[in-house]
């Protein structure tokens, strides 16, 4: 993780209740924390699957998150999306240190894999031994155009 990088995640229950945020409390509430960062890129990403088991917001079982940003070829997002239920996702929840996660997708193609890790060690593991066997398998190369990403050490006060 960027020591300068605070990455800071949300979940709404239903576009609903989000829309109305924004309408009624976003702006005071950003206006009270002007001057506090810089620098800000906010995405939103509809829930598609989970990873592993049934995904809950909920962050005190886990130290280290994993996410991952993709955005996909228009003309492989189908595959990508086959890939990420087919490979990806049984690889992690195969690994003994993964919690949870969840796959989301955004408009253009655009795709947000956020899995829980018990510890950075656990995460390590995963990656040493498998990612590079999977990706090929996945085709991951020819559908990803870009890919970003962050392994987020968790900060325990932050967490509501």
């Amino acid at each position: 993780m960027r020591p300068d990088v605070a990455h800071i995640f949300a979940f709404w229950e239903s576009r609903a209740f989000y829309d109305s945020f924004m309408a009624r409390s976003h702006d005071r509430l950003a206006s009270a924390q002007s001057g506090t960062f810089k620098d800000a890129q906010v995405r939103l990403f509809d829930y598609r699957f989970d990873v592993k088991t049934g995904f809950e917001p909920r962050f005190t079982d886990a130290d280290l998150l994993r996410v991952a940003l993709c955005r996909v070829h228009e003309e492989r997002a189908e595959h990508f999306v086959l890939m990420q239920e087919k490979v990806w996702n049984p690889a992690m929840a195969g690994s003994p240190g993964m919690v949870r996660g969840l796959f989301g997708e955004a408009p253009g193609h655009e795709y947000l894999v956020l899995s829980m890790w018990r510890s950075a060690a656990e995460h390590g593991k995963y990656r040493t031994e498998r990612v590079e066997r999977l990706a090929l398998r996945a085709q991951t190369e020819a559908d990803v155009a870009a890919l970003t990403g962050d392994v987020v050490d968790m900060e325990p006060s932050w967490t509501v």
